[in-house]
């Protein structure tokens, strides 16, 4: 039989002083085990958390409909990520901050978070069941509003200087094969980003839902941004943007956001591999590369299982025509007919000697992504602080708040 639900505790305000001091000396212990302790539990702890939220705010339910499942489990993993850093929370403020200003786009205000937390600590008091006690429920106050001080400080600051979101209209949208589709938007302003960054993007055939897309090109001055959309058999996002989405469509895109930038502006070697849509940002980067004439020698290799799946390799070849220095590789695994190079990308790219002196940008499946990191770093001699990484599984769900 289940416990009793103990009753939600009070609303969860922002903290006095600047850090969790409140914690104690035992404070990180408690925490910390009672996340192992509820650990079992965890589907169990999310539908309990969104439930305590829901009866005690159900104007928040229009926050997370039921195709949002994906950004619920990662609202709660990153309150829970919180916990297993409560030896050192201040080792997570960078990512709070994000994470506040992250939330602006759907919608969040600095009012919601004492509900939020009610929920967090009522949920975990419910699955802890006789092992909690007023010391770990103290620890666990301390820690959350320490953290939602961090998080409603940055949202507001950011506020100040950022649209929580971008209007913008499709001018272009080409299909390329049944499944992908090339879309050219006009943002309602400008839309700062680096080459290499993706967007999150919300259609108004599913509200509140939004997904990550790389940009595909460099800044111009017409401000003009590419996306290069895969539909998934179960992506309602980019069904949409695939099939439905038409020239004239207006769609919301969140600030710009990820890592897959070139660090400094010196001229440089570089090797870049791209998987499937993966190809994005590597575009980009190349674009940029020419713009300012950064590269001294740069190989893009582009991987596919079957050649008609080269979607945008035309655009790659007609810059390679205009720039000496730029050396695009189709490679395609699983049709032996092809003529041009044929293999697994790790494969093709260990063929062509050392790259030990180029700076790597690698983009696609997380399965590529792994393997040609661990090719490239293992057997061919790159130290792994040249490599920058991206894998479209990771962005296709959002950044991953809970590391593994």
């Amino acid at each position: 039989m289940n416990a009793p639900v103990p009753p939600a505790p009070p609303p969860v305000g922002p903290p006095a002083g600047p850090a969790p001091g409140p914690l104690g000396p035992d404070g990180p212990r408690l925490i910390q085990e009672s996340l192992a302790l509820v650990a079992p539990a965890a589907d169990s702890l999310v539908s309990h958390f969104y439930a305590l939220l829901f009866i005690d705010r159900p104007d928040l339910r229009s926050m997370f409909p039921p195709m949002m499942d994906a950004q619920r489990d990662r609202l709660l993993a990153a309150l829970l990520r919180l916990g297993t850093s409560a030896h050192d929370p201040e080792s997570q403020r960078a990512f709070l901050a994000q994470l506040g200003r992250d939330h602006r786009k759907y919608g969040v205000l600095s009012e919601h978070y004492g509900a939020v937390g009610a929920a967090l600590i009522g949920a975990l008091a419910r699955y802890s069941r006789d092992r909690w006690t007023p010391a770990t429920r103290n620890a666990w106050l301390a820690l959350y509003t320490w953290a939602a001080e961090v998080m409603i400080g940055a949202a507001d600051e950011d506020a100040a200087v950022t649209p929580a979101w971008w209007d913008a209209q499709i001018i272009a949208h080409e299909r390329r094969g049944s499944d992908i589709a090339i879309i050219t938007l006009a943002p309602d302003r400008l839309l700062p980003y680096r080459p290499g960054q993706h967007v999150t993007v919300e259609t108004p055939w599913w509200p509140r839902v939004w997904r990550h897309y790389s940009i595909a090109n460099a800044p111009r001055p017409d401000n003009l941004l590419e996306l290069h959309v895969r539909a998934l058999p179960a992506g309602w996002v980019s069904q949409a943007l695939v099939h439905r989405a038409r020239v004239g469509d207006h769609i919301r895109l969140g600030p710009a956001r990820g890592a897959l930038v070139m660090r400094g502006e010196s001229l440089r070697r570089a090797l870049c591999v791209a998987g499937g849509t993966g190809l994005a940002p590597i575009k980009a980067l190349v674009e940029h590369m020419a713009q300012r004439q950064l590269a001294h020698e740069a190989y893009v290799f582009i991987g596919a299982r079957y050649s008609s799946e080269l979607y945008d390799v035309a655009s790659l070849n007609l810059m390679a025509e205009m720039y000496p220095w730029l050396h695009v590789v189709p490679t395609v695994s699983d049709e032996r007919s092809y003529e041009g190079a044929r293999g697994t990308l790790p494969d093709v790219i260990a063929t062509y000697g050392s790259w030990h002196d180029h700076d790597v940008f690698i983009s696609g499946s997380e399965a590529m992504v792994r393997a040609t990191t661990n090719r490239l770093t293992a057997d061919l001699g790159v130290p792994p602080g040249r490599l920058l990484t991206e894998s479209l599984d990771t962005v296709s769900q959002g950044a991953r708040l809970l590391d593994a």
